[in-house]
């Protein structure tokens, strides 16, 4: 299990934070006593290594997308299929 810290210490004390990630600790940033960020080392989680893009080019090269409403709505939909 990895420590938990508040956010607040992350603040006022980052550099040594960083530094116990980069020794391999994981870390589990707090903001009024939620767990909302887990701070690992890179390569300790492979899910969440950084891929290449699947698509080559820049975003104007994609599709236009026409919606027949509000953007909100569609993530509202979206969301409820969770």
């Amino acid at each position: 299990m990895a420590r938990t810290i508040p956010h607040r210490e992350l603040r006022n004390n980052s550099s040594a934070v960083l530094r116990e990630v980069q020794a391999g600790e994981s870390i589990a940033i707090s903001n009024h006593g939620e767990i909302v960020a887990i701070l690992v080392p890179p390569g300790s989680r492979p899910g969440l290594r950084v891929r290449p893009a699947r698509v080559r080019g820049g975003l104007a090269e994609l599709d236009r997308v026409r919606l027949d409403g509000p953007v909100q709505d569609l993530l509202d939909d979206l969301r409820g299929d969770r």
